[in-house]
């Protein structure tokens, strides 16, 4: 069992940062693959970026690429996203989520477990 906790939600004017972290507790954190999902009122959810167990592959979403980056620090068991330049359709609730197994998905319902999600706010 992995238990995810996500911060460094907010609020943020267009053209902002913010850096989002997603700490894990329970198993061993390097041996999960994990990602960044989110969810926009009345939209679908929708991946962001996922990074490897090692941290040496990852992948984005067309939308953030250039934008984001996801990392991870397997020392302190977490993981990261930071976002440069957001735009309001950046707009929705964060989530992070590991997946068992050294790679990582671009689909939710291949992972294993799930925070409970921070909030980001974009404005014009």
């Amino acid at each position: 069992q992995v238990q995810l906790l996500e911060s460094g939600g907010g609020s943020v004017q267009a053209g902002g940062a913010l850096r989002l972290s997603c700490v894990a507790s329970g198993r061993t954190f390097s041996r999960y693959g994990m990602g960044w999902f989110r969810q926009a009122p009345g939209k679908e959810g929708e991946f962001v970026a996922a990074i490897s167990c090692s941290g040496i592959s990852t992948a984005y979403a067309d939308s953030v690429k250039g934008r984001f980056t996801i990392s991870r620090d397997n020392a302190k068991n977490t993981g990261y996203l930071q976002m440069n330049s957001l735009k309001p359709e950046d707009t929705a609730l964060y989530y992070c989520a590991a997946v068992v197994g050294g790679s990582y998905s671009l689909r939710t319902n291949a992972y294993d477990y799930w925070g409970q999600g921070t909030q980001v706010t974009v404005s014009s």
